[in-house]
Formats: C-alpha cells, structure tokens, sequence
C-alpha cells in the first residue's frame, strides 16, 4: 500500500452501460494516483449489454448486484460494499480530466474538518453534442436551477458556481467553502468524494439520493467542503430527445419516492422568486435571448441557443410531472435502459 495517500474507493453503478463505461474506467486507471489506493467498485442493475465484459476487461475490483436497478440503489449497494477511507460517487458517463485528477481532488482532506471535495468545472469541449456544451457552459443540469440560484458547477452565465450563499477561502487550486444550513446547493454526484465518516453521520439505506445525502450532513454540522479547481466530462445528452427523457425520469423519480417519504431535500422551499421568474421568462423568452447574448459574448457557442428549448421542455416535464407526482405517484420505469 502506498504510503501517504488515502485509499479511495470508486463506486460507479451501471445499467446498459457499454456506451461510456469504457472511456470513464480508462479515465480512472489512467491516474498518477497508485492502484494499490484504489478500490473499483461496479453496482451493476441487470445489465444485458457489455457492462460486465467491460468492468472486468478494466479489473474491477468488486462487482456487486444492484436488484432495484436505479442509480441511487447502485450509490448505495456500492458504499455499503466498499473499503476505502473515501469514497468517490462517479456515473458510468463520467470521465476524469487530467491524470492528475484524483490528487488534486484529495488535497482537501489535508483539513480535517473538510468532509467532502467536488470538481468545480464541467469539461467543455467543442466536439462534444451541443446539449453536452451547453450544459457544462451554464454549469446545470436543468434551466431553471440558474433562476433559482441552486446549483454547483462553474456559470459561464453567471461568473460562479453556485447562486446560493457560502462563504470560500482560496487555498492552493481549491475553494475551502462553509455551507449555509438553509442553502445547500445539488451536490454530491459526479466527481464527489467523501470521508467514510460521512455514512456514521448519516446512514446508508436502500437508496442514496445525493443532494439529501449532502443536506442531511451539513444539517449534523459537516459544512466545510472543498471546491477544487479540476474539471471533470460528463456525456449528459446527445439528443434533444434524451434530454426530456433524464428530465422526466429526473421529475418522476423524485415525486415517487417523496410520495414514500424517502427525500427529504427541501425543494419545494426553496426561493419561489426564482421559480416564478423562470416561468415567466421562458413564456416571454425574452429574458432568455438576453441570457443567450450574454452567454455568447464570453464564450461564442451555436449550443447557447439551445437555452430556449431547454427551458420550454423543463418548464413543460415540471409542469405536468408536479400535476403526476401528486396524483399517481410512479418511478420511471427502467425497462430497456440504456446508458
């Protein structure tokens, strides 16, 4: 074992995950950080297709069944089975940037009242599908987190990577950021690591749902974390098409389990000021062209037009799944899923 370092263990859950899976394990493997530190961790949900070929073609050192097959099941399957001082919570469509990756991800827990490290950057690259540029310039997954404020990569929009208070001491390459109880960005997934001490403070059940895991430690006293200056690729869509997909399973799959009492980030609470000015935008779009030509002017991309778009389809998926969730509550079926 290598001395010095924290061994890390890599939780990655799967479903029909060929499509990334070989790109984000090469990303992992690649690192300047010894392999006798790491800990691969596959939570796999049935796959059919070459999942399981490819996790073990990259020596995966553990591969677990994840029988309720959601991602948040696979976080918490893996966790549960895992050994290392931290844990990493990576998706199968996310790749490391840099071979330098996980030590300057690591720097933070030097303090040790740090309990967690997040990549502060979406990779941006120009040949990537114009749904996937124009998520990592504005920093969200959906539009309306930017009225909102609530969010937790970097804004070409906005100039910061969150809109919500903290307070941030530069240190070397990382932010050392202290969290306000009341006003905790989405955070925990993709590139997220955490002391092991984290699942004392907060137990594991059958179901990791990342932002409430993050809520519920800042709410035991865990607020420092550490914001670090790396970026990292995640393949969000590559089509209009799977992009209201991941927002309807998004909606479907929160409404479902809150129905059962199994979330608890407070959502509904959050700043309806933003909510309303993101609906009354995206009926104007005006507002919205202003976003777009300022969004342009930093950094020139076709993909900031497909800010109105984006818009009308969350407004319209949050819309109808809010009217849903309440009536019938019902997770998105994952038959036929595919990465």
């Amino acid at each position: 074992m290598s001395v010095g370092l924290p061994t890390i263990s890599v939780v990655i859950p799967t479903l029909n995950a060929e499509r990334y899976l070989d790109e984000c394990l090469t990303s992992i493997l690649a690192q300047t950080y010894p392999r006798d530190c790491l800990e691969l961790v596959i939570a796999d949900g049935g796959s059919t297709d070459r999942t399981l070929e490819i996790a073990h073609l990259h020596g995966a050192d553990l591969i677990v069944a994840n029988p309720l097959r959601t991602g948040e099941s696979g976080k918490a399957v893996g966790i549960r089975e895992s050994s290392g001082e931290l844990v990493l919570m990576m998706d199968s469509d996310n790749v490391l940037v840099g071979d330098d990756w996980l030590k300057q991800m690591v720097k933070p827990f030097d303090d040790p009242e740090v309990i967690s490290s997040e990549a502060l950057r979406w990779d941006y690259r120009r040949q990537d599908h114009f749904v996937n540029r124009y998520q990592a310039l504005t920093g969200i997954n959906d539009p309306m987190s930017l009225f909102v404020g609530n969010y937790d990569r970097f804004s070409t929009l906005t100039g910061r990577w969150t809109g919500y208070p903290v307070i941030e001491e530069q240190r070397d390459g990382w932010l050392r950021v202290q969290l306000d109880p009341d006003h905790v960005p989405t955070m925990g997934a993709n590139g997220y690591i955490v002391r092991r001490r984290a699942f004392e403070a907060v137990p594991i059940e059958d179901y990791l749902f990342d932002i409430d895991f993050v809520h519920e430690l800042v709410l035991r006293g865990e607020r420092t974390i550490g914001r670090v200056d790396v970026p990292i690729r995640h393949y969000f869509c590559d089509s209009v098409g799977r992009f209201y997909r991941k927002t309807r399973r998004r909606t479907d799959d929160y409404f479902f389990f809150a129905s059962r009492g199994q979330r608890t980030y407070p959502w509904t609470t959050s700043r309806r000021r933003g909510v309303a000015t993101f609906v009354a935008s995206t009926i104007t779009v005006v507002p919205l062209a202003m976003q777009i030509a300022r969004g342009y002017r930093r950094t020139p991309d076709p993909a900031w037009l497909f800010h109105i778009p984006a818009c009308w389809i969350t407004l319209g998926v949050y819309g109808v799944g809010s009217i849903r969730g309440r009536l019938k509550p019902r997770m998105l079926d994952r038959s036929g899923w595919r990465q």
